[in-house]
């Protein structure tokens, strides 16, 4: 989840890191004459401006790993998000892919018959125990290539000191749409700066447009898994984000602002409301606030938005065996609830949710872990998504202003990319 640090996490490292763990005479991928199997596994890193970089983790874990299976060996390669989709392009382009792959997406090598499915490289056990919204979300064509590694969700954020300051009660967050109107209505004549925050910016545009779309049945693609970006739905929506824009009662241009800008505008107090994610946990902390199911046209949204990022197993190296007896290990409860804690993300796995949720001091995230099971994700099985959620990041934002115009322009653009 690069784009989003949490959601999913914040950028890397400069440059790769590399850590070898092959055993003297391992000599690379394929078996050595003393029958050990070495496998190259290629990840992201999750560590911030240098703290808590991954390779530290996935060290640990290779360890108490090759502990336990002296007859294989990982070489590990640990990438910042800023280089590793270039990198691994090349990889595969020079066809010197690894065995395994954590990083954003799964798709395009997926379509091109490079991966293993998901029964051949997890055991029944591991497979079963993955989050089911999280692991049909790895799934194309009807086969599941795709292994969700960690998670985010969203809410809604409410400041509650600028509620009651407006004269209304955090307890009763809105609901629908028409409470979110006179919620930032009451905000605005209390003279609150952004009664209510929605950043269509290219950072994280594809997700607030989604987030909205989804409170009124909408999305992406629709149940045959064709786009319909601007279906009426979705025009209904971005028609009531222009009302709410028009009546300022938001930021004054959307489409200019990112996520990150307006999330630090919340922390200094002069946001109302907005859609939330578990990174602002941290920043919130001295708050006072509520967070809350995301509001929708007619009641409460069924559902909220969902982000996970990807491990793969590419067939190429022949090491179905040992590919399998690495994740298996790499899933187990203790290794998905380390990483999760480490880096403030969210699990896959039904054993680590249940761990997190037990915790007393994971209680600011309890909101985020309830709602996950029921999250929806991105189209990700569509090899055209990335290309279309480019576009969006870029245009949707101007849909505030013309929702036919735009959804439609980039409807046409979506069909075309299949094409």
């Amino acid at each position: 989840m690069k784009r989003r640090h949490l959601a999913l996490s914040a950028a890397g490292l400069t440059g790769a890191l590399v850590l070898s763990l092959a055993a003297c005479g391992g000599g690379g991928p394929g078996t050595s004459a003393d029958g050990v199997t070495t496998i190259e596994f290629v990840a992201a890193d999750y560590g911030s401006n240098g703290d808590n970089p991954s390779q530290e983790y996935w060290q640990d874990v290779i360890k108490a790993f090759e502990r336990q299976n002296p007859k294989i060996k990982v070489d590990l390669q640990v990438i910042n998000w800023n280089d590793i989709d270039a990198q691994v392009k090349t990889m595969v382009q020079n066809g010197d892919q690894p065995d395994i792959l954590q990083t954003g997406g799964y798709a395009d090598f997926a379509k091109s018959g490079l991966l293993y499915s998901v029964p051949e490289v997890l055991s029944v056990g591991t497979e079963g125990d993955l989050i089911p919204a999280m692991a049909e979300a790895g799934k194309q064509e009807g086969t599941r290539y795709g292994i969700p590694f960690v998670s985010s969700a969203r809410m809604f954020l409410i400041n509650n000191a600028l509620f009651r300051k407006a004269g209304l009660d955090p307890k009763e967050p809105p609901r629908t749409w028409a409470e979110v109107t006179t919620a930032a209505t009451a905000l605005k004549k209390a003279g609150v700066e952004v009664p209510l925050g929605i950043p269509l910016g290219k950072e994280e545009a594809q997700a607030e447009a989604f987030i909205w779309m989804m409170g009124n049945g909408g999305g992406y693609q629709d149940s045959t898994g064709e786009y319909a970006i601007n279906s009426h739905a979705n025009v209904e929506t971005f028609t009531q984000l222009k009302r709410w824009v028009d009546a300022g009662l938001t930021e004054k241009s959307p489409a200019s602002v990112n996520r990150t800008d307006l999330t630090k505008t919340f922390a200094s107090g002069k946001v109302g409301m907005l859609n939330g994610f578990p990174g602002q946990l941290a920043e919130v902390e001295d708050m006072d606030v509520t967070w809350t199911a995301m509001p929708g046209k007619d009641g409460q949204s069924p559902t909220t938005l969902g982000v996970a990022d990807w491990v793969m197993a590419f067939k190429k190296g022949g090491h179905k065996k040992e590919i399998k007896a690495f994740l298996d290990f790499a899933y187990h409860k203790e290794h998905t609830v380390r990483f999760a804690k480490t880096y403030n993300l969210m699990p896959v796995t039904h054993s680590a949710l249940a761990a997190l949720q037990s915790d007393p001091a994971l209680r600011d995230l309890e909101p985020f872990l309830d709602i996950l099971p029921s999250a929806t994700f991105y189209p990700l099985s569509d090899p055209t998504w990335p290309g279309v959620s480019a576009q969006i990041k870029t245009q949707i934002g101007t849909a505030v202003s013309e929702p036919k115009e735009t959804l439609d322009a980039l409807q046409q653009a979506a069909q075309n990319a299949g094409q």
